[in-house]
């Protein structure tokens, strides 16, 4: 089944910011979904307002994909700390780091 997310802008309300999106399933078909994030998880260091979009996309998109006949996604939804969790690892995996010394090379032998 092809879908359609659109994302139509975020408003701010007390102590949140909530994401729209239009999605249409089938010509003829849409419904609304509002997405929210508590403004405390935006940080600097953490997760940005401009990851905002994205990691609401992300979950609606799972929303989605998880549907069944039986069990459809409901039309608000909150961003909790696991998602958060699991968007900064994909996005911003941590650096491997590295040794600032590099262990001596061996000398090829001479015969």
């Amino acid at each position: 089944m092809n879908i359609l997310i659109q994302y139509e802008g975020f408003n701010v309300a007390g102590a949140s910011r909530t994401y729209n999106f239009r999605v249409m399933c089938v010509p003829g078909e849409e419904r609304r979904f509002a997405v929210h994030v508590l403004l405390g998880s935006f940080r600097p260091t953490r997760l940005k307002f401009q990851d905002g979009p994205n990691i609401c996309f992300a979950r609606l998109k799972k929303e989605l994909a998880d549907e069944t006949e039986d069990l459809h996604a409901k039309p608000s939804m909150n961003i909790g700390e696991q998602d958060i969790q699991s968007y900064l690892e994909l996005q911003y995996p941590r650096k491997v780091k590295t040794s600032k010394f590099l262990l001596p090379q061996p000398r090829p032998s001479v015969a």
